[in-house]
């Protein structure tokens, strides 16, 4: 995992061209981890699948995209930016084509995964690439405008998936995805002129290979643990016994080898450490709530599809202002201030979620997600910021690669865990509240006495204890946000509050 060597500036007439190409297939690849969301109960329904077994359509995703991003220096240097550039637009493409025809659940699955591989490596191929095509004086506005689709495409991901599942169909999610890539597959192939490298990077294929397993097998365990009763089940132990194994040997091999998949100089780094567990904990927190609210706002608040994702879309305007405000104050105040009052507002966030009824308006969910939107995007630059200021240049390649995986792991980790508890909760909440439903009790006497009227009051007891469930999620969420504020004081402010090359903004 060797940083890309820097290549010659692009001529001013290819640019204009290349930078909508690539913006292209870079925004394809952002927007695919927000947009099924609206769609997951329409997929469920489709495919004959439980709340908690169709959030694996986003894990899946996300964990592969996580093992397959510290690769991309490695097969850009082998291979060449271009080959890998046009082999990734061409394999997400066609899996996306093959998720929107797919007739089952597991065929979603294993070709979500292969999305999530192929298009790994578009968005910090993207970056690199528009970095050597522009001059130094260029490079800034350049870098604004991919920053913009960076964080527009998760605004615009719930909003057209909604548009698109309730106009066609759920599996329109994935065709849109088509003529975008084809697009951007004659853009790259016409207008970006690949620069060969003479070197041959030495790669790590048995740390690659432990920590994929690792990954996969742990994931394993968080997604299907509460089907299979967790460690009751055979399954169980044995997926776990070999993520546990794995992450052993992989230790161990790191230790031994001369130039480890995961540089060991990298845990000396005191920023670098604690940013990256900051970074898994604010994705734990914010794409776990991004997976749970629109199905919630579908099943148990009766909002068609398009509204669901619109109520999601103030939690992106939230971020782009606040990311706006954030990169003028990084430098000119202590970025750990920063950290400490986004994470004050996924609080307030957590703290107002924790607060929904089943009688409630779109306002409170428009509102907490607005706020939680302005706390992501005041923790997202000054982490990523504070996390490459210390660490020494020849790592930084490497050091993007660790920092993005952790911050996916994250991602699909929460939103495994919240599913389970949200699950778990539910059929505990269930049980409490039908225990009181007795002849005994004068009020549902009446109606227990007409069979017609069980269904519907399961129903309602059903609807009751999945609001409770959820709102009980919230409030965990809220412990775990004010649990985390300490961390930041473990980070060391830099001497120069600008760092020189600070790391790359990796998209969420």
């Amino acid at each position: 995992m060797t940083a890309i060597a820097v290549t010659p500036v692009e001529p001013a007439h290819n640019r204009t061209m290349m930078l909508i190409a690539i913006m292209l297939a870079m925004v394809m690849t952002v927007l695919d981890q927000t947009i099924a969301n609206v769609a997951l109960p329409h997929m469920a329904g489709s495919v004959s699948a439980s709340a908690d077994q169709i959030t694996w359509v986003l894990t899946s995703y996300i964990i592969a995209a996580a093992i397959m991003t510290p690769t991309t220096s490695w097969l850009a240097g082998r291979f060449g930016r271009k080959q890998v550039f046009l082999v990734s637009i061409v394999g997400f493409t066609i899996a996306s084509a093959m998720c929107g025809a797919a007739q089952n659940l597991q065929e979603i699955i294993i070709f979500r995964i292969l999305q999530g591989g192929f298009g790994a490596a578009m968005a910090p191929l993207s970056q690199t690439v528009l970095l050597d095509a522009y001059p130094l004086t260029e490079r800034g506005p350049i870098m604004a405008i991919w920053s913009m689709g960076v964080m527009v495409a998760p605004i615009l991901g719930p909003v057209l998936g909604g548009w698109l599942t309730d106009n066609f169909s759920w599996r329109w999610v994935f065709f849109i995805n088509l003529p975008v890539g084809v697009l951007s597959f004659l853009g790259v192939s016409t207008f970006l002129h690949d620069h060969k490298h003479s070197q041959r990077l030495r790669f790590d294929v048995m740390g690659f290979a432990l920590l994929s397993l690792m990954l996969a097998f742990f994931q394993l365990v968080l997604d299907r643990g509460q089907n299979q009763d967790w460690f009751d089940s055979t399954e169980i132990q044995i997926e776990a016994a070999v993520a546990a194994m794995a992450l052993w040997m992989f230790v161990i091999h790191s230790l031994t080898t001369d130039r480890p998949f995961l540089p060991l100089e990298l845990l000396q780094d005191r920023n670098f450490v604690t940013a990256s567990a900051l970074g898994l904990a604010a994705g734990f927190l914010v794409f776990s709530v991004m997976a749970l609210l629109p199905p919630m706002a579908q099943t148990l608040l009766g909002y068609p599809v398009m509204t669901a994702g619109l109520v999601q879309a103030p939690r992106g305007v939230g971020s782009l202002i606040s990311m706006f405000f954030a990169g003028r104050l990084v430098g000119r105040i202590d970025t750990r201030l920063l950290i400490i009052a986004g994470l004050c507002l996924f609080a307030v966030s957590f703290y107002g979620m924790s607060h929904f009824s089943l009688q409630m308006d779109y306002v409170s969910m428009v509102w907490t997600g607005f706020v939680q939107g302005l706390g992501w995007g005041l923790v997202l630059l000054p982490m990523t910021t504070l996390a490459f200021a210390t660490l020494p240049p020849h790592l930084r390649g490497d050091g993007t690669g660790v920092y993005t995986l952790v911050r996916n792991l994250g991602n699909a980790a929460g939103i495994s865990i919240v599913e389970t508890m949200l699950v778990s909760n539910t059929q505990v909440v269930h049980a409490r509240l039908a225990y009181g439903l007795t002849p005994d009790n004068p009020l549902v006497a009446p109606m227990l006495n007409d069979q017609a009227n069980i269904e519907p009051l399961n129903d309602e007891v059903t609807r009751q204890a999945s609001m409770v469930a959820y709102i009980d999620v919230f409030h965990a969420m809220f412990l775990a946000t004010l649990a985390a504020i300490p961390l930041v004081l473990l980070l060391r402010k830099p001497r120069d509050q600008i760092p020189d090359s600070a790391g790359p903004l990796a998209p969420d």
